[in-house]
């Protein structure tokens, strides 16, 4: 079984973008050689984005494979299949990293266990529950990323598969 999904590494220093495309090809199995162009929201940083298609997990190990560099944002998504949920990691310098399980629809589901701990605190008085909720969504992952998002309308796809 496979899924596919998409990497955007929305900002990555020049120096950096050889260790990204090292990490990713570590991931698929294969040689990875991606299309760098200026971030116009960050001067002086690069970004690509590519399809991949591989097995359930490889976004994981994509976002595991990138999340230790601190000047890197990036996102990565994959789609739901037969045999697993679909995934969305979005990592920033700032916030680290904010995953979520999404539905066939692109919708985040957050389990019942994170909104009744949320619910719990904000009843004690510990939490703001709009801001928790928040925080379930990847509200300040999407607002710190937005700008970078838009910067990248345009740009180049390539499609990479996981050699299996």
């Amino acid at each position: 079984m496979t899924t596919r999904g998409v990497l955007y590494v929305h900002s990555a220093p020049r120096a950096l973008c050889p260790h990204v495309e090292w990490a990713i090809a570590g991931v698929l199995g294969t040689r990875v050689n991606l299309d760098w162009i200026r971030q116009p929201a960050a001067p002086g940083t690069w970004r690509s984005e590519f399809s991949w298609q591989g097995q359930p997990g490889t976004a994981s190990k994509l976002a595991s494979a990138l999340r230790g560099w601190h000047l890197l944002r990036f996102e990565v998504t994959a789609e739901p299949c037969l045999t697993a949920e679909g995934e969305r990691y979005s990592c920033t310098p700032d916030l680290g990293i904010f995953h979520a399980v999404t539905g066939i629809h692109g919708d985040i589901l957050i389990p019942e266990d994170r909104l009744r701990a949320a619910l719990q605190r904000s009843q004690r008085g510990e939490t703001d529950l709009e801001a928790d909720l928040n925080k379930l969504l990847g509200k300040p992952w999407d607002d710190e990323l937005e700008p970078f998002r838009y910067a990248g309308e345009g740009a180049p796809v390539r499609w990479l598969h996981q050699v299996v």
